[in-house]
């Protein structure tokens, strides 16, 4: 592993920024400055890893020369990133290399990325489609997008972190992979919940039917990750239902923009949606289970 003499620095840390920045720093990288909407918690995280708690974007942003971004959607991406803003991580730019690792919208890692040039910057989507575990432990599967003199600017860094590292192409052609990946995984994981579901309603015994699935066609990675939460009620969050519901959406307007129908990508949003409006998206996706086991939909917990 190639050590990258860069400074690093954050913006977002949530469950997947924090985690990374825990490894950077394990490996010896140095990781200058973070900052979190949540101030609190960015505080905290801050004498965790001895790096400064900035107080903006823009703070981040002069202390380090490399800043991930690990935001939550569309408008927070645009937020940071915005034109005329003092705070925004546009502001210190020249220079600097952005990797955003948020899943968003296509069109919003393109427009990042021809803002930040215009500034004098580097940008690069590192969209990631591993968990909480493969961040803290250097394994993520990243899919970067962008210039490739960017890629091979961040590829050192990136090798810190990851088990599984690929260009996709230029900008927005790695958000559409991640979309389609989480789609895909969001309709397995739909699908799984209704199988079990139905199994239990059937009488069936839940473990000697996972033991089946993964043994045919009904395999899959989502069996192995949460066939047994969905099973036991356990739904501690590694990706949460507000996410899946986000990205499904994100996968969906994609398929409008080039004239296709995805039923399936919709019906599982919408499954998703009805998690969020009885107050459970911040449970792990493996929570659809509650809305197929018969006696469980009024008791989410």
């Amino acid at each position: 592993m190639e050590l990258s003499m860069e400074r690093i620095g954050f913006v977002g840390l949530g469950r997947m920024g924090a985690n990374m920045a825990r490894r950077i720093k394990d490996v010896g990288g140095s990781v200058m400055a973070v900052y979190d909407v949540d101030a609190k918690r960015a505080v905290s995280f801050s004498h965790e890893i001895g790096a400064e708690c900035a107080s903006s974007p823009a703070r981040v942003a002069e202390l380090a020369t490399v800043v991930f971004t690990v935001v939550t959607d569309d408008d927070a991406m645009r937020e940071i990133f915005a034109v005329d803003n003092a705070a925004s991580l546009l502001a210190q730019a020249k220079g600097r290399l952005f990797v955003n690792c948020a899943t968003v919208s296509p069109n919003v890692h393109i427009d990042v990325e021809a803002l930040v040039e215009q500034q004098g910057g580097q940008s690069l989507e590192a969209c990631m489609a591993s968990s909480i575990p493969q961040a803290r432990e250097g394994r993520l599967y990243l899919m970067c997008g962008g210039q490739q003199e960017s890629f091979e600017r961040a590829k050192p860094i990136l090798d810190m972190l990851s088990a599984n590292l690929r260009h996709i192409g230029a900008a927005g052609q790695a958000a559409r992979v991640k979309a389609l990946v989480n789609m895909v995984m969001n309709i397995n994981t739909a699908g799984l919940a209704e199988g079990l579901g139905l199994g239990a309603a059937l009488g069936l015994d839940l473990t000697m039917l996972q033991q089946v699935f993964s043994q045919t066609g009904a395999a899959s990675r989502v069996l192995e990750t949460d066939g047994s939460d969905m099973q036991n009620r356990d739904h501690e969050c590694y990706f949460s239902s507000a996410h899946a519901a986000k990205d499904s959406g994100i996968a969906c307007a994609i398929a409008n923009s080039v004239g296709l129908s995805l039923p399936l990508a919709k019906a599982t949003r919408e499954q998703y949606q009805r998690l969020i409006a009885i107050g459970k998206g911040e449970l792990d996706k493996s929570a659809i289970a509650e809305l197929t086991f018969k006696g469980r939909g009024d008791s989410v917990t």
